[in-house]
This record gives structure tokens, C-alpha cells and sequence, in this order.
């Protein structure tokens, strides 16, 4: 015992007992040890007390003479213990280490070894590179390991499952060395043993350099050990897996048998060969690491962990038959989380045969997890990426090689499997306990809805429905349907949800059908007036009846001071404005100054021209939204037709005329257009101080004289003749008035079914009403009217109308000037008029070549040559045209709006459709044309509740428009369908039945229906429009009877 510091240094020698009598037991006790190149012998055994030992290239050796009743030695550390420098701790007796601190074999050469030897209580223990911690000790001459251990049982060892709590050192014990309660390994030498256990330690990490081994230290006999015949033959041991046989020329010697449980392995490997001749083999040790109460929480393992069986080498004898291998040991690991390098090594494989004999079975690895995580809290227990080996050994000859051992796990709880208890694969379940992966059973597929995939769910699917995700998140759980088909299914599935939204549809339209009539049909313009005639005029359609503004009234003194109308040439468009010819009319060159009217002229056309941006934002109108760009267009022309107003009105001086009074009063000139304002006109006006009894002209003296149409024949502007107050005054003047105002609504209702694009097919029916039903009345009263253009612009635009003329004279076939392209040849219907008809026509040439008025007549041969221009949108022509009204107005009206609502809904459930393919898709065709899908809903709603025919029919077109104009969009909308529908196939086929639209090959439904369902609308919108504008369908009869007669 010493107070303070014990320090041995330079080849000192501390020796305790008798060498010929170790039978003594010897207590050192000290503040600190230091061993410096000195050596202590202890003969007998040794307990030694201290707070630090510290060995640099020393000795300590205990000598306990191999008698059992010695008893055994321990050293005691509190703080540290480090052997540096080859240092050794050898007993040939057990041997107990212990502290509370560290516990450090640096390097090289520094060894602790015991026949039993137990680490215990240390904070840590680190065993260097090239360090040595081995139990028992091993005989190099022979072999022999000492202790002998009893290898012909065949009950597990209690202690090897179920250890102690204390960590004493009991020799009755299967243990040859234990680490106990030791917090943290780290091993980067070798660790070698025959029974090594590892139990209630925190961490063991065996680095690349670090080995645990029991190879070749197990039994060399054993439950599983090779037959062995007289030449020395035998088969290779038996363990995990068979033995493999021996033959040499044709002897056989059978190899061990497996015994042993799988699920929990604790038996030490089986040799082969003859003991008493040294041509044998071992089998594997043991290696547990934790117990059944207290597992390992963490192995990582970066170098190798082996328990395979022995081999005889070369070096040992150079005989021609040797031994079968020794079978694989037994690795037990009571582990919470494995991590397995990609270096490492974790092993129990069998021995190699030598010279015939048969190769060593693989042993026994078992991986018994504690505490193993599920569901929601599952984490791996293993990260494997080394190699875990329990193969059978090879023989080195004509042998078998040994079978296979047993790598097993704990059984997984339900949704794991595996020896590393591994979620199931995707797409399978396990509701049970086991290991198995055949315990991991496919999921029903009828569970797995259509566009769903399974997904991986932390700790495994356990149950059924198995997990499972919509392969977009525009599908929505637990059906994965879009959101068209989650309101489909709402409703009782397609056909019910078809059959109510039919319904609701019908119900909605019935009230919008009553509340139209209640709103928009009050508004009803004075019934029919009577004429001198005892006839009536239906007031009810204004606009095709020449306005009908005109009643039965003497209208003398609203053309007492017309002299003369001068159109405007021009469809009054951006790209070819309003303009008046600068050369006067020979009707008013005795009214006005013919150098001031040019200037008057020039001032007009800088006038009615357009601004640049005007035409710009008309034509990205045209590209983005047609309907708004007509829109456009009407307001800047409206706005353009007040500026003239204006102009004349009050800011010219009017001094292009001569009369005086006209000057003084700011009057003799008035600007007017037609309602479509695509033609405009200026009327000359007598100032009253002329005294000229020739100024007015008669009627008569004005003919040939024309009229022409308003409109250019598309749909938003038909051609039309509008016979405002002065024109009917006129005409009043040779005709009655009631047969004009009937004339013009018929040839009104006959125009408005020409069609620009298809003129000369068009303008057929109008030739022969006149001829049948105008030529015939107007004949009667001397005067005749004939079709003819006028007015050819640079553009080549030139305008339509009639050209009205007297019949009178000597039938004469003309060519009219300014037309050397069209011969005029006329045939009436009529044979009593023939003649004054062609008398007539012959004259007609004459006066148009002295007013100097450039057109042609158009008949059915000349209408041939006409100029007749297609833009891009005559297609939509085909579809939305003008047509004769079919009656029934509030039918077509209801019907109307049965499909105003469907075309919405459809629209709505085309979003939907969309959006479950992408959200770009729903943006794409939504502005495609900016919102024109959504329009024609409001404009169709506007339109129906609008006051008044003529209102109610502008409105109608404009619906129309916007209707036809979001075919675009629709077209659009199907095309993203079936890109979708192509995308998706291959990856999500369909199996299930046609059924509405609801699934991907139902692309086409709802785009093709609203397409439909626009063309209808498209047909029912002419009708309604027709309905409108022509209320007395006599207009349209083939007889003329019946038509003057209505």
C-alpha cells in the first residue's frame, strides 16, 4: 500500500509470491502506478487498487498455476488505464478489469488476455490499432484453447440469452471474455475470444481496422461434427448448414449435421478431423452483443465481426488428406439500430476442406431487434451496405463444399419484413406477424381507384385499403375523381346528374321565359295605322317597312326645297373612309361654286377620315374579340357621323352655295346615314331666294335616279333600303305612298337574306322579286326599278342599289355608260310593259352619261361579273347567317333560352374538366379570345330581356356574334382534351365503360356537345332575329297578290 505515486521504471521488477507455489493472494494498493520498460510478476493471483495505471512498453504477468482454487485477480482503476508502447496484461488465471474512466490500448503489440477475462465499469474502453484484448489463451503449438468447453450439449446456455446484472466474473459462466457495462467501444484493433459477450454498453463501433472474431475457436468436436474415416478422411463440420461429404477415391465420409434453433441461435461451432493427431479443425465461436432485457442501442460497423469456421493451412502439415472445415460459429445480436458499412464485413462462414474432404457448413447470424418502431414512428432498424456473409465452406479437392447457414431476424411487426424488418413493397400488405416477404400480400385492385397510385407509408401498409395517392393533384381523395366527377357523383352519378341538370335547365328557362315577357314585353309599339288605301302598315318592324317613321301624311313640304342627294363613297370602314367626289353633280352646279365646293369637299373627307390608333385597335380587337371590335367599329362611326353633323351644322359657312339665305342661316346642307352607318348621304336644300320656277325638280325629272343600299350583306349589316322622310316624299310624288312603304319591306326582307361571300347565288331571288312582285306595281304608275352598282371606289368597293326610271317610248336595248364590261339586256315578266320597258332602258344610258353617274344594272347575266370579296370569317357565314322568320317567337325564345342555360352549365363543366387535366389548360382557353367562352352567356341574357325588336334584334346579333366567335375557344378546349387524353393513356389506361365524361376517354363529350350546342344556338338566333324584324310573313310570299294584298 502506498499513499502516493508507484513508479517502476528501467527494467525494474516487482515480484509477489513463490514461483514453485502460486497459490497466494496479493493486494496492491496505490495512488497512481507507473510502469516505465519494467515488469511485475505476481504468482498466485492479484488485486490491485489504484486510481490511474499507466504502462509504457512494461509487463504485468500473473501466473495462477492453473489451479482452480486460486482465486481471481482483478485490477481496479478508477480513473484511467493506458498500456502504450507493447505493453502486456497477461494471467493464466481468470482476470477482472475495471474502472470508472478509460480504459486505452493505444497500439501495437499492447495485449490483454486471460484464460476468462471480463472489462467492466469502464466510461469507455478503446482498443488501438494492432492492440489485442483475447479470452482464453491459445496454445501455439497445438492450437488448444484453454478452457475446455463442453461442445456435446445441446441445451443453450442460459447466460448467453439471459446474463447477470452484476458484472462479477463467475468462472461456472460460458463466457471466455465479457465487456460489461461499459458505455462506448471502440475497436480498431482485434477483439478475439471464444464466447465474446457485449452486454449493457451504449455504443460498440468496430472501425476499419477492428476485428471481433471467434473464427476457429469453437469446438473441434461438437454436435455437428464430421464423420471421420480411418484414412483420415472426414466430412466437413455442421452447424447452420450441413457439413459438406469428403470423397476420395470412392470413400465417403459424411459431413456434420445442422442443429441448432434459427430464431435464436447460442451454440458454438463443429469441427472436423482426428483431435489426437492435430489434423483437425474448430468450428466458430460465439459473439453476442446485448442481452434479451437490455439490448445494444447502436452498432455501427465499419470493419468485420466474424465467426467462421476453422481451417487447416498449409503451414500446419503437408499432408495429402487433411481435414473437413470447422462449421460457422454463432453471431447473436440483441440490437435497436445496425449500421453496416460498405467495407464491412459481418460473417460466419464455413471452413475449407482440405485435400478431398468436405467443406465447413455456414453458422448462425441472427439479428434480434428490440423495440422496433411502427407505423407513423418507424424508422429503419438497418442501414445495410456491407456484406453479411454465412456461405458453406469450400473444399480444395474433389469434397462438397459445405451448405449454407442461416442470416434470420426478429419476426417484423404487421407491415414490415425482412431479417432488417423493411416496409413491404409498394403496392402489397401484411397484416401479420412474420419475417417472410411472402407474408407481404398483394393489394386488392379493385380497392385502387383508377387514377390512384400507391404510395409508401412510413412502418408499411398494415391493413386494407392499402395507401394510395391520385397521380394529380387535380384529383381529389378517396375516389380520385376531378371536380366535374365529384359533382357528377354527388348528384347519383351521369345520368342521374344529366337528368337533373335537364331538368333545372327546363325549370330555369320557363322562368326566364316569363319574366322576359313580363320586362321586355310590355314595350310594344303602336298598332297598324290605316292608309287612304283602307290598308294597313304593322308598325312592329320599323326598320324593314322603310322605317316606317313615315305614316300616311302629306310629306310635300319636307322635300319642297330638296334638289338633290349625293352618297357618300366608302363602306365608312378605318382602312377606306367616308369620302364625296370633288366634281359636283349636274343637279347642283346651278346651286353651288363649284371652286368652293371642292374646298368644301376636301374639308368633309379630312373629316370622316380615321386616326391611325382607331384602325390598330380595331384590328387587335378583331384578332382577341371580334364582337367588341364591331363594337368599336359602330361607336367610332357614330362618333364620326356626329363630328359631320356638327361640321355642317355650325362650324361651315356653307359657302360653297349661292344662295344668300342658305349662307346666312347656316342651312341648304344636311349630313345623314342609314342606321347601319356604313352609308351616308348630303342633301342639297333651296335657300328660298333662288327664284328659279325649273328649282325643285319633279320626281320625274330626277330619273333615272338612284337609290342605294345601306349594309354591305354581312350579318351585322344586311343590305337594306332606307326611305327616310324626304325619299318618301319624293317617291310620293309618282307613287302612292302605301304601295312604296310595301315595296321597300319586301325588297328590305329579300336583301336581308344576301350574303356577302356568295353574292351572285344570293342576288338571284332579289332580281326576280323585282321583276314579279315590284316591276309589276310600280309599272302601273309609269315608273320601273332595276338592280345596279354605283360608285366604284379606288379599293374597288363599289355600292348596290336601284336604279329608278320612267317607262315610257320605244323598246331599245342599252349599255351603260361606265360599265363597258356589262351588256344590259332586260326582259320583263310582264308582256303588256315590254315594250315601255325597253323603250325606257334605252334612254337610261343617255341621262346616266349627262349626270355623269358611274354604275351598271345587274341582271342575271351581268351579276355573274360582279366582285364579290371572302374574308377570313365567311366560314363563320355558313353557320350564322340571316333567314326567314319561322313564327312561334315565344317558343323560339324559350327554346333559346333552354339552351342559353345549357351552354353555360356545359361551359362550367368544360372549366372543370379542364382543370382537372392542368390549370394552364383552364387559362389557356379562357384567353385564348379573351373570355369570349363566358360572353355569349350575358350577351344572350341582354338580348332576350332588351325593349323593343329593333333594340331586341341589334342586341340578338351581337349575342350571336360572341356565340360563334367562342367556338375558337371550345376548339381549343377539345384539342387540350384529347393531348390530355394522349399524355394519359399510357400511363393510366382505362378499363371502365363509357360514362359521360367522367373518366379521361370522355374527352371529347363536353367540348363536342358545347360545340353542338353553339351551332344550335347559331340556327335559333336567326330565327329569333328574323322573328323580330319581319313580323308579317306575307313579305316573303310568292305571290304577288297575296304580298301587296297583306
Amino acid at each position: 500500500q502506498v499513499q502516493g505515486q508507484l513508479s517502476l521504471k528501467s527494467g525494474a521488477v516487482l515480484t509477489f509470491g513463490l514461483t514453485g507455489y502460486p497459490y497466494s493472494e496479493f493486494e496492491l494498493m496505490a495512488e497512481e502506478l507507473l510502469m516505465s520498460d519494467s515488469t511485475i510478476k505476481v504468482f498466485g493471483a492479484l488485486r490491485m487498487s489504484v486510481k490511474m495505471l499507466l504502462m509504457w512498453n512494461s509487463r504485468m504477468l500473473i501466473n495462477g498455476g492453473g489451479d482452480s482454487v486460486v482465486a481471481t485477480s482483478l485490477l481496479d482503476a478508477s480513473n484511467l488505464i493506458v498500456l502504450k508502447e507493447s505493453s502486456v496484461i497477461h494471467s493464466t488465471a481468470n482476470l477482472g478489469v475495471r474502472g470508472q474512466g478509460l480504459l486505452n490500448l493505444s497500439g501495437d503489440g499492447d495485449i490483454i488476455e486471460a484464460p476468462r477475462l471480463i472489462l467492466s465499469l469502464f466510461y469507455s474502453i478503446r482498443v488501438g490499432p494492432g492492440s489485442i484484448l483475447r479470452g482464453p489463451l491459445v496454445n501455439g503449438s497445438n492450437g488448444d484453447v484453454s478452457p475446455k468447453l463442453n461442445c456435446e450439449d445441446e441445451s443453450c446456455p442460459v447466460e448467453i440469452i439471459h446474463p447477470p446484472e452484476d458484472c462479477n466474473l463467475n468462472s461456472s459462466l460460458s463466457f471466455t471474455l465479457q465487456v460489461c457495462r461499459v458505455e462506448d467501444i471502440d475497436v480498431w484493433g482485434l477483439v478475439q475470444g471464444t464466447v465474446i459477450h457485449f452486454n449493457r454498453a451504449r455504443s460498440v463501433t468496430v472501425h476499419t481496422s477492428g476485428t471481433i472474431s471467434t473464427t476457429g475457436l469453437g469446438c473441434k468436436s461438437g454436435i455437428g461434427r464430421g464423420r471421420l474415416l480411418s484414412s483420415g478422411l472426414s466430412g466437413g463440420g455442421g452447424h447452420g448448414g450441413k457439413g459438406g461429404n469428403s470423397v476420395v477415391n470412392g470413400s465417403r465420409a459424411e459431413g456434420g449435421p445442422t442443429y441448432g434453433n434459427a430464431d435464436l441461435p447460442c451454440e458454438l461451432g463443429s469441427g472436423s478431423g482426428n483431435d489426437s493427431t492435430g489434423l483437425s479443425t474448430a468450428g466458430g465461436g460465439i459473439i453476442v452483443l446485448g442481452s434479451w432485457e437490455y439490448s445494444l442501442p447502436s452498432l455501427t460497423l465499419y470493419g468485420t465481426i466474424e465467426s467462421n469456421g476453422g481451417s487447416l493451412t498449409d503451414a500446419v502439415t503437408n499432408s495429402s488428406i487433411g481435414p473437413g472445415g470447422g462449421s460457422g460459429g454463432t453471431v447473436l445480436l440483441f440490437v435497436r439500430t445496425l449500421s453496416l458499412a460498405e467495407s464491412s464485413v459481418l460473417s460466419s462462414v464455413g471452413g475449407f476442406g482440405r485435400a478431398g474432404s468436405g467443406g465447413g457448413g455456414g453458422g448462425r447470424i441472427h439479428f434480434h431487434w428490440s423495440n422496433i418502431p411502427t407505423g407513423d414512428e418507424y424508422v429503419p432498424v438497418a442501414a445495410i451496405k456491407g456484406s453479411i456473409l454465412a456461405s458453406g465452406g469450400i473444399s480444395k479437392g474433389p469434397g462438397f463444399p459445405g451448405e449454407n447457414g442461416t442470416v434470420t431476424g426478429r419476426a417484423c411487426p404487421k407491415g414490415l419484413y425482412g431479417t432488417f424488418c423493411k416496409e413491404c413493397p409498394l403496392g402489397t400488405y401484411k397484416n401479420v406477424t412474420g419475417s417472410s416477404k411472402s407474408l407481404c400480400f398483394p393489394c386488392p385492385s379493385a380497392e385502387l381507384p383508377r387514377r390512384a397510385v400507391y404510395t409508401s407509408v412510413r412502418g408499411g401498409a398494415a391493413e386494407t385499403p392499402c395507401p394510395y395517392i391520385c397521380v394529380s393533384d387535380r384529383y381529389r381523395m378517396p375516389h380520385c375523381y376531378t371536380a366535374l366527377e365529384e359533382l357528377i357523383y354527388t348528384f347519383g352519378g351521369p345520368w342521374l346528374f344529366g337528368l337533373l341538370l335537364s331538368g333545372l335547365l327546363i325549370l330555369l328557362a320557363l322562368v326566364l321565359s316569363v319574366a322576359r315577357m313580363k320586362f321586355a314585353g310590355t314595350d310594344e309599339l303602336p298598332g297598324p295605322a290605316p292608309t287612304q288605301q283602307g290598308s294597313q302598315i304593322d308598325h312592329s318592324f320599323p326598320f324593314l317597312e322603310s322605317l316606317n317613321e313615315v305614316l300616311e301624311t302629306n310629306r310635300a313640304e319636307e322635300s319642297h326645297g330638296h334638289v338633290h342627294r349625293m352618297y357618300f363613297m366608302g363602306p365608312n370602314t378605318f382602312s377606306e373612309p367616308w369620302h364625296l367626289p370633288h366634281t359636283p353633280a349636274e343637279q347642283i352646279t346651278e346651286i353651288v361654286y363649284e371652286d368652293a365646293f371642292n374646298r368644301f369637299v376636301d374639308e368633309i373627307n379630312t373629316l370622316a377620315a380615321y386616326q391611325w390608333w382607331e384602325g390598330s385597335i380595331y384590328s387587335i380587337l378583331c384578332i382577341l374579340a371580334y364582337p367588341l371590335a364591331w363594337s368599336w367599329q359602330q361607336w367610332r362611326r357614330r362618333k364620326k357621323l356626329q363630328r359631320l353633323r356638327e361640321f355642317v351644322r355650325s362650324e361651315y359657312d356653307h359657302s360653297c352655295l349661292r344662295s344668300c339665305r342658305s349662307r346666312a342661316l347656316y342651312e341648304g346642307l344636311k349630313v345623314t346615314a342609314t342606321p347601319d352607318l356604313m352609308l351616308g348621304y348630303l342633301d342639297f336644300f333651296l335657300g328660298g331666294d333662288e327664284k328659279r320656277p325649273d328649282l325643285p325638280p319633279r320626281l320625274r325629272q330626277r330619273f333615272p335616279m338612284s337609290l342605294i343600299f345601306g349594309g354591305d350583306g354581312s350579318y351585322m349589316a344586311p343590305f337594306s333600303l332606307h326611305s327616310d322622310s324626304v325619299l318618301t316624299s319624293l317617291m310620293s310624288q309618282a307613287v302612292q305612298p302605301w304601295i312604296w312603304h310595301r315595296l321597300v319591306a319586301g325588297l328590305n326582307a329579300q336583301l336581308r337574306l344576301v350574303r356577302r361571300g356568295n353574292l351572285k347565288a344570293t342576288f338571284l331571288p332579289v332580281l326576280n322579286w323585282l321583276e314579279t312582285h315590284a316591276d309589276p306595281a310600280l309599272g302601273v304608275n309609269g315608273v320601273r326599278v332595276d338592280l345596279a352598282w354605283f360608285q366604284a371606289t379606288a379599293l374597288g368597293y363599289c355600292q348596290l342599289g336601284l336604279v329608278v326610271y320612267t317607262v315610257e317610248g320605244e323598246p331599245v336595248t342599252a349599255e351603260l355608260d361606265g360599265s363597258p364590261r356589262i351588256k344590259i339586256e332586260q326582259h320583263s315578266l310582264v308582256q303588256d310593259m315590254l315594250a315601255d320597258a325597253q323603250l325606257s332602258r334605252s334612254r337610261i344610258k343617255d341621262v346616266f352619261m349627262r349626270k355623269r353617274i358611274t354604275g351598271g344594272i345587274l341582271d342575271s347575266t351581268t351579276l355573274r361579273t360582279l366582285i364579290d370579296r371572302r374574308d377570313f370569317l365567311y366560314p363563320f357565314s355558313l353557320i350564322l347567317h340571316n333567314s326567314k322568320p319561322v313564327g312561334h317567337q315565344d317558343l323560339v325564345g324559350l327554346v333559346i333560352s333552354i339552351l342559353l342555360l345549357a351552354d353555360f352549365s356545359l361551359v362550367l363543366l368544360t372549366f372543370l374538366q379542364l382543370y382537372s387535366y392542368s390549370m394552364a389548360d383552364v387559362l389557356l382557353v379562357l384567353f385564348v379570345l379573351p373570355l369570349a367562352i363566358l360572353s355569349p352567356f350575358p350577351a344572350g341574357i341582354n338580348a332576350l330581356f332588351s325593349h323593343g325588336p329593333r333594340r331586341s334584334a341589334g342586341l340578338a346579333r351581337v349575342y350571336a356574334l360572341w356565340n360563334i366567335t367562342s367556338l375558337v375557344n371550345v376548339v381549343v378546349a377539345l384539342i387540350c382534351g384529347f393531348v390530355h387524353y394522349k399524355s394519359s393513356t399510357k400511363r393510366h389506361p382505362s378499363t371502365q365503360p363509357w360514362n359521360l365524361g367522367t373518366d379521361e376517354s370522355g374527352w371529347w363529350l363536353f367540348p363536342t356537345g358545347l360545340m353542338l350546342l353553339k351551332c344550335i344556338q347559331a340556327r335559333l338566333v336567326d330565327w329569333h332575329v328574323g322573328n323580330l324584324e319581319i313580323q308579317d310573313q306575307a313579305v316573303y310570299s310568292k305571290d304577288p297578290n297575296i304580298f301587296w294584298q297583306s
